[in-house]
């Protein structure tokens, strides 16, 4: 019956920790956290709740460069001379290119 009840209010206090932490809060970092807040638990005790409670952790990725510039890369010259005020109609044109990060890539 005692187990039951450290599971329990030990299981709840893990939810919240790892909520808190967005996912990221592994069994180490958590059984140190619950150690700070006056709670007697080990280390593999607290890695049994998070399996028997089905927490998981997110593993948190690396930022990954998109961009590979090279040393040959030039950079455009000015052709505008700063001068964004045309006299006419499709006498300069110009784009931009813009990163979207979406899901499918």
């Amino acid at each position: 019956m005692d187990d039951i009840l450290i599971m329990t209010k030990t299981g709840w206090e893990n939810r919240k920790a790892i909520k808190e932490s967005r996912n990221s809060l592994g069994g180490r970092k958590l059984f140190r956290k619950l150690c700070e807040e006056g709670f007697h638990i080990g280390r593999y005790r607290t890695r049994t709740l998070m399996r028997r409670l089905n927490l998981k952790v997110r593993q948190r990725v690396a930022f990954k460069v998109t961009t590979k510039r090279k040393q040959s890369d030039a950079v455009v010259d000015d052709l505008l001379n700063r001068k964004f005020n045309p006299a006419g109609k499709d006498e300069v044109w110009s784009g931009d290119i813009t990163y979207l990060r979406t899901n499918e890539g």
